[in-house]
């Protein structure tokens, strides 16, 4: 289903990406899933939640007091934390697919617009997704039964995806920002909540 919608996106915005950012972030991200495809007997899924949804909480946080001081001037797309969040996205991807918010840390400091943004998004992550393909086929993680469950929720997924498309071509950009924020910001208390959940036996 990820595949599929990824690449509707894709096929949205082609026109629409920051070069740079891939070229930076998509290395990155197939070191992290190569971590996390050797690590896989040993990292828990539910630690590496809590980790990702308390950095995206206080991504949420820092960027609100950022915007508040009227300091949240664009950053650039350097090569250092590029490579960092790139790698941590495609280790959180694999292991929890938990990829938005350490790509979200990276690039929505840049207020890029918001096609290209979404544009760039899709692009790294029908790559990330594709390169756990032959990882997840060797750990077994494809069965008839889940394949069977894609294939029927197939076109829900991908009326989805192309309304997400007609909103963002709509959504003013500081409204799109906020928008990905709130957004952030419920997906990593989603995951602390179900985390804290998991470790404690819930």
């Amino acid at each position: 289903i990820m595949i599929v919608q990824d690449w509707v996106g894709v096929y949205a915005f082609r026109r629409e990406v920051s070069a740079r950012n891939l070229a930076i972030l998509a290395p990155a991200a197939l070191v992290g899933v190569a971590l996390a495809f050797a690590l896989a007997a040993k990292v828990s899924e539910d630690v590496v939640r809590l980790a990702i949804g308390l950095v995206a909480l206080g991504f949420v946080v820092i960027m609100a007091v950022r915007d508040r001081l009227r300091a949240a001037k664009p950053t650039r797309a350097d090569v250092a934390p590029g490579l960092f969040w790139g790698a941590i996205a495609g280790f959180a991807s694999f292991v929890s697919h938990a990829g938005g918010p350490p790509f979200l840390v990276y690039t929505l400091p840049q207020r890029l617009s918001a096609p290209v943004f979404a544009g760039t998004s899709v692009l790294f992550f029908a790559l990330v997704n594709l390169m756990k393909v032959p990882p997840y086929l060797w750990l077994g993680q494809f069965s008839r039964a889940n394949l069977w469950a894609s294939l029927t929720l197939l076109p829900l997924a991908i009326l989805s995806t192309l309304a997400g498309v007609w909103i963002v071509r709509r959504v003013p950009a500081e409204r799109f920002y906020n928008v990905v924020l709130a957004i952030t910001f419920i997906l990593g208390a989603k995951l602390i909540f179900d985390a804290v959940r998991a470790l404690h036996g819930a």
